[in-house]
């Protein structure tokens, strides 16, 4: 069995995401900072059939990422999927002549340290997953890594360096054999919505992830 881990996994979007892929028969590593939650989270999936286990890090602390990552291989078997998807600190959001270089190191260190971190743990167990597999490194942002926001710049800078990350990936590792693709979430996440239910996007993730098609799947905010 392979593993999918879900960096920024809650009871929305993770949850969903930990379904759809543990219907496909991959056993999910939960990853955030709140190793309650997360128990509480694996529970929960384990009701609904899916092998899940709950690791804890801070995705501004490289190190700690790299760590959860090694227990999520140790664990649960190799990472064949990672998505990265922790939900941006609401302090990271202010307008642009108010952001300081100060206001922008939390952000960077999300978005772009975290990743970096993600990815150079995961891809050389990649390399070697076992003939049939299709290995795939997912990023979920909102719309300010396309589009600037004025009132949130620290995720418009930093979504859209993860963007750039992210589809430099895409060329190289694709040439690997490893897909890497990006959801665009505009607006919120709603539950109940044709477009923006957890579900819906989770299948969307699903399908980036089969059909590796494309680098990037977009849902607008209205």
């Amino acid at each position: 069995m392979t593993t999918i881990a879900i960096i920024g996994a809650g009871k929305g979007l993770g949850a969903a995401v930990a379904r759809r892929f543990g219907k496909a028969g991959f056993a999910v590593g939960l990853i955030s900072r709140h190793q309650g939650r997360l128990d509480a989270l694996a529970a929960e999936l384990e009701q609904d059939g899916v092998q899940a286990k709950g690791f804890t890090a801070d995705v501004r602390d490289p190190a700690s990422i790299a760590a959860a990552l090694e227990q999520v291989t140790e664990t649960l078997g190799p990472i064949e999927v990672l998505q990265y998807s922790p939900l941006p600190q609401k302090d990271f959001m202010r307008p642009v002549l108010e952001t300081t270089p100060a206001d922008l190191k939390g952000p960077i260190e999300f978005s772009i340290y975290g990743p970096v971190a993600a990815v150079h743990q995961v891809v050389p167990g990649m390399r070697f997953l076992p003939e049939g597999s299709h290995p795939s490194i997912i990023f979920i942002n909102g719309g300010s890594a396309v589009k600037p926001g004025r009132n949130v710049t620290g995720t418009s800078i930093a979504f859209a360096g993860q963007a750039a990350y992210a589809e430099l990936l895409h060329e190289v590792l694709g040439e690997e054999g490893i897909y890497v693709g990006q959801l665009i979430i505009g607006g919120r996440i709603i539950e109940g919505d044709d477009e923006k239910d957890p579900d819906v996007l989770a299948n969307r993730i699903f399908a980036l992830h089969t059909q590796r098609d494309r680098f990037r799947d977009q849902v607008s905010a209205d």
